[in-house]
């Protein structure tokens, strides 16, 4: 009987260990799923978006990147799709939706929000698409432009030091 109880509790045991693994796996997706990157421009962060785009995801998204700027001082954010494709943004719909919730929600925070990335194909869809809100995306085609813009914006230049 009580090797039955010992063992039983053995398994008990194994399947809180399981349950807690699980919960830091869940956890470690959620922070993997909208990384956040401070950028050389003083309160401009970057947040590279990548693999499949759902409701879901997008809400955590969302969610994560307004708590992030709330307390971080932030004043641009960069969204970046490069990493996005046709495949990955599910309905245009959807998708339009969300971004829009996300620039508006920053904006009424008071952060500009920039958009590089967007590929050919997805830029055509948006275009298409007949949202109005498209026509007030500020989207550049790379980090790299974006950076330039705003390094450009607030009177700051890149300088090369002189070596000895």
């Amino acid at each position: 009987m009580k090797g039955e109880e010992s063992e039983l509790e053995e398994l008990r045991a194994e399947i809180r260990a399981l349950n807690q693994k699980v919960t830091d796996c869940e956890q470690l997706i959620k922070d993997l799923s909208a990384p956040i990157i401070p950028s050389i421009v003083p309160e401009t962060i970057l947040i590279p978006f990548t693999g499949r785009l759902d409701a879901d995801r997008f809400e955590l998204m969302i969610t994560k990147i307004t708590e992030y700027t709330f307390s971080a001082n932030v004043s641009t954010a960069v969204i970046d799709f490069t990493a996005i494709s046709k495949k990955e943004i599910g309905e245009i719909s959807i998708f339009g939706r969300y971004i829009e919730n996300l620039t508006s929600t920053l904006k009424l925070m008071g952060v500009q929000v920039l958009f590089v990335g967007f590929n050919p194909a997805i830029t055509q869809i948006l275009a298409e698409s007949g949202m109005a809100f498209v026509k007030e995306l500020n989207t550049f085609s790379s980090f790299r432009t974006a950076l330039q813009y705003l390094m450009k914006e607030k009177g700051m230049v890149f300088q090369k030091i002189n070596e000895s």
